[in-house]
């Protein structure tokens, strides 16, 4: 089983996937799977922050009670 990312983690892997695609010296099926890595991990990213606003807004809603 791969190791989750931490938000901090995914967005330096997605540093690195776009310093290795701005180079140019990918082919074009690296800078497909580099592409198709970025996407997961936004993904990824995106679900994060989505839990982490939810959780945000349960504890606003509590407060406000």
């Amino acid at each position: 089983m791969a190791k989750k990312l931490t938000l901090e983690e995914s967005f330096d892997a997605l540093d690195e996937i776009l310093d290795e695609m701005q180079q140019g010296t990918l082919t074009l099926e690296e800078s497909f799977k580099k592409y198709e890595e970025g996407m997961k991990l936004i993904k990824g990213c995106n679900a994060a922050i989505d839990r982490v606003e939810k959780k945000l807004q349960v504890i606003n809603g509590e407060e406000e009670a």
